[in-house]
């Protein structure tokens, strides 16, 4: 099986978490929301319909929806599926979350993977953390994570070296401060690859390099502004080229990306999304695109 070695092509295979899974109960949430650095506490029930609604549109378009199952081990943020892992071409990475609140979450990944018979290639060891969300390709050769307070340069060097034969260029973008290390900031935090020559980025948080390579690769800058990246408008999960799902309420950014020829589906996010600071790329994990 060839698996995602992109972030825009057309998704027929996809991991997630329901709500009924990670965030259990009202109770439950209310145990947790603070101790994983929630804005404020989700409503279960709530949680719940806006799932349901961000799925009616997965399925319109992904003919293979896997469901991680609930584990006593995980917490609230395993709603956020994609950190743990990360897919090549070859099969998954399994990884360590530098979020501690998160680690035993990849635990739960590895028997899943194995029960699906999904491929892993690699794992982080040692004293390497890592998320998800900081790893991004640009393209099937082109790998680019983010250094900062979830993915350290232990996991840079051991990723660099597990994926060394499928990768052209490895690309490091150091993250900035922001909000603070509990706050939640990754690379896919700044950029979404819509297609292979679009991506939505927030580019006031990104590096001159960075943004400098983007332009030079022939990349179409759809930029965010700042009240909609607090509402996570930079976070768009393509299901195909120029189709992709954003959180409601960006506007902007939404017309944006219908005037560069984009089709755009839209959630209301905001017990699911907005309270954990996880879009809809965060709530998904590629397994396979073609």
């Amino acid at each position: 099986m060839m698996y995602c070695s992109s972030m825009f092509r057309s998704l027929e295979r996809v991991i997630v978490k329901h709500p009924n899974e990670a965030f259990i109960s009202q109770e439950n949430v209310s145990k947790q929301w603070e101790l994983f650095n929630y804005i404020e506490e989700p409503d279960f029930n709530e949680a719940l319909r806006e799932y349901q609604a961000f799925i009616l549109i997965l399925e319109k378009h992904v003919p293979h929806i896997d469901y991680l199952p609930a584990s006593s081990e995980v917490g609230l943020d395993s709603l956020y599926v994609h950190d743990p892992v990360k897919f090549t071409k070859e099969g998954a990475i399994l990884l360590k979350s530098g979020k501690r609140s998160r680690q035993h979450e990849t635990e739960s990944y590895r028997k899943f993977l194995a029960d699906k018979d999904i491929s892993i290639i690699g794992e982080l060891i040692g004293d390497a953390v890592a998320d998800g969300g900081d790893i991004v390709w640009l393209d099937d050769r082109t790998l680019v994570v983010g250094r900062g307070y979830r993915t350290n340069d232990e996991a840079i060097r051991q990723l660099r070296e597990m994926t060394a034969h499928l990768v052209d260029e490895f690309i490091v973008v150091p993250l900035p401060h922001d909000n603070g290390e509990e706050e939640c900031l990754h690379l896919m935090s700044i950029i979404s690859m819509v297609d292979e020559n679009l991506a939505v980025v927030y580019s006031r948080l990104m590096p001159v390099f960075f943004r400098q390579l983007l332009i030079d690769h022939g990349i179409r800058l759809i930029e965010v502004p700042v009240d909609e990246y607090e509402n996570l408008g930079c976070n768009v999960l393509a299901l195909a080229p120029r189709v992709c799902v954003i959180v409601s309420g960006n506007p902007s950014t939404k017309q944006q990306l219908i005037d560069a020829g984009a089709s755009v589906y839209e959630y209301n996010g905001y017990e699911i999304s907005y309270k954990g600071t996880g879009g809809p790329t965060c709530l998904t994990c590629p397994v396979v695109r073609k």
